[in-house]
Formats: C-alpha cells, sequence, structure tokens
C-alpha cells in the first residue's frame, strides 16, 4: 500500500522564511494592479530588482531587433539573448511573465541566466507589449513575431536546434499560444515547450484558485484584474490563443513535447494539473513537476531558494531529454 503524499499547498519552511525576510525588509507594499498601469508597473519592476543580484556570468549578453510586420499585426519588439559559457547547440526562447501586463526581460534576468546555464543554451527573452494599454492579441503577436525571426535565421543566422519555447506565468501562456497560433499557419514549430505555473483560462473557479484566493502571493482577484487588462473588454475565454486550454483535442495533441512545473501553493496550480491531465488522456507523454510548498513566481528566488533552483535544474535535464 502506498503511502500518503504530502500536501503539496502546505508552504514549506523555507519559502515561508524567504516570504517574512522580504516583508521584514520592504514593509508593506501596494497592489500593482490596483494603480494606474504605468505606475503598477513601476512598482513592480522595484519589487523584482531584489532578485536580480549575483547574476551568473554568460559568455555573452547582447540585443536585437525585430521590425513590425504589418501583416501580422505585430511592432517592432527587442529581443535579449543571455549566451551561457558552456553553451551547447539549441536556443530557448523564454516569454517573462507578469500578468501580461508587468516586467520585462531585466526583471527575469536572473530566472533566465539559470536557465541558461541547465540547458546549457542561450536564452532569448522577447521585450513584448504589455496590457493594459496593448491588449490582446497585441503581445502575443509580437512573440509569435519573434518566435519567427528565430526559426526562420534571421537573428544570427540559421537557428540552432533544438528550439525550445518556455516561459513563466503568463509568459508560460504566451509561448503556449505562440505555439498553437503557428499551428494555423502551418509553420515550422519548436522541438519542445518548458512552460512553469502558466494560467491557461479565464476561469476562476478550480479548487487552487478558492484555497490560495488570497494568496501567499498571487492572489485570486489580482488574477481576475490581470485577465480583464488582458481582454480588453473582449470575450476571450473561449479563444484558444487566449485561453490555451480552450483549444481543441486535435491542436494539442499537435504540439510538441512539453514539460510542465507547477506550484504547490498557487492559485494556478489547477491550470496546469488540468493542462497536463487533459495532454494524459489523449495518450501523450507530457512529464508534470508539482514543486510542493512554494508560492507562484517562486523561479524568480533563485539567489535565495534551493527549491527555485533545483527546479530549474530539473527544467534543463528535460530539455536535454527532449
Amino acid at each position: 500500500m502506498n503511502a500518503p503524499q504530502p500536501d503539496p499547498g502546505i508552504i514549506s519552511p523555507q519559502m515561508q522564511a524567504l516570504l517574512q525576510k522580504v516583508a521584514a525588509e520592504t514593509g508593506p507594499q501596494p497592489d500593482p494592479t490596483l494603480l494606474p498601469a504605468a505606475e503598477g508597473r513601476a512598482v513592480s519592476a522595484r519589487n523584482n530588482r531584489r532578485w536580480n543580484v549575483n547574476l551568473p556570468e554568460m559568455a555573452a549578453e547582447t540585443e536585437v531587433w525585430i521590425p513590425a510586420d504589418p501583416t501580422l499585426g505585430s511592432e517592432r519588439c527587442r529581443i535579449r539573448i543571455l549566451t551561457p559559457d558552456n553553451a551547447g547547440s539549441g536556443i530557448v526562447f523564454f516569454v517573462h511573465g507578469g500578468g501580461f501586463a508587468f516586467c520585462s526581460p531585466e526583471t527575469h534576468e536572473r530566472c533566465a541566466r539559470v536557465l541558461a546555464n541547465e540547458t546549457r543554451m542561450p536564452v532569448a527573452m522577447p521585450d513584448y507589449r504589455l496590457a493594459p494599454e496593448n491588449p490582446f492579441p497585441a503581445g502575443l503577436l509580437d512573440v509569435v513575431a519573434c518566435l519567427r525571426a528565430l526559426l526562420d535565421g534571421l537573428v544570427d543566422g540559421p537557428v540552432a536546434r533544438p528550439f525550445f519555447v518556455s516561459g513563466d506565468s503568463s509568459g508560460a501562456n504566451l509561448a503556449l499560444a505562440a505555439m498553437l497560433h503557428e499551428q494555423t499557419t502551418g509553420r515550422a514549430l519548436p522541438d519542445g515547450g518548458l512552460l512553469f505555473y502558466g494560467n491557461y483560462a479565464a476561469d476562476l473557479t478550480g479548487n487552487s484558485y478558492a484555497r490560495f484566493a488570497n494568496g501567499p502571493g498571487l492572489t485570486t482577484s489580482r488574477m481576475q484584474r490581470y485577465w480583464d487588462w488582458y481582454a480588453g473588454g473582449r470575450a476571450i475565454s473561449a479563444d484558444p490563443l487566449a485561453c490555451p486550454l480552450a483549444a481543441s483535442d486535435e491542436a494539442l495533441l499537435r504540439l510538441p513535447p512539453l514539460y510542465l512545473i507547477a506550484a504547490g501553493v498557487d492559485p494556478l496550480f489547477s491550470d496546469t494539473v488540468t493542462l497536463h491531465a487533459r495532454l494524459k488522456d489523449l495518450g501523450r507523454a507530457d512529464d508534470m513537476e508539482i514543486v510542493p510548498g512554494v508560492t507562484h513566481g517562486f523561479l524568480q528566488h533563485t539567489n535565495e531558494l534551493e527549491a527555485a533552483r533545483e527546479a530549474l535544474r530539473s527544467a534543463g535535464a528535460a530539455a536535454r531529454r527532449m
């Protein structure tokens, strides 16, 4: 008889200690989603600076600009590329999270550098347009344009394989949606996806949304505001390019192999579990790792949280398996 498994939704002592340490250092912080977008963005950027210290050295740090594509609807977009010392063949296209409204490649710099070292591949991060000023599908179209530019060899020549798409939170949504978008065009898809605690549906009635409605960290009401900003007054819950869990079975079957990470103490926990269950029911063999005791966004904490470092090590190993 199998022993009962510990509840992944009970916060770990290490995660709790880190949250208490941050609270003691910073004091009460405003909810950025209750501020005007530009002010909330500044608060988010300031809060994220705390995590981007002791940055791992890279062999190269470069930036390229992808021109606007009027036929697609994208605008000129910057891509930041981090190349580790031990880089082999391949590249990871990493889309930062932030509720579709906040953050940038710079707010996710340390996470991306650790991911580069663990996958042994350069990591390329698009600086896509943000809601609410640019609601769906603006940011997605920028991500698609950057993805195409890399896959088509328009950045530093023919792209090295394997090519992975990755992202955290809303970035995982955009990464998955970009692959679903490109399916409809018949264009080449990446070789795999590394998707971390994504939000894949605008339905906030799942068990984890109820259990962790008030956090710690991300709350259900804050997630609702992110979705409202991204939707821009449109009904998007049935659109798989906005809410990938709305995709058909046929579309999910045609995706490349995926590696999913879920945070145990996270309103979005149900999204990843539901996505993985659908993929499994279709006969796919995608891997999912549940990291117990950690909150949404924990991969930002690689400087202080071993669970974050270990999760990215696992993602790197998954990429090599693919």
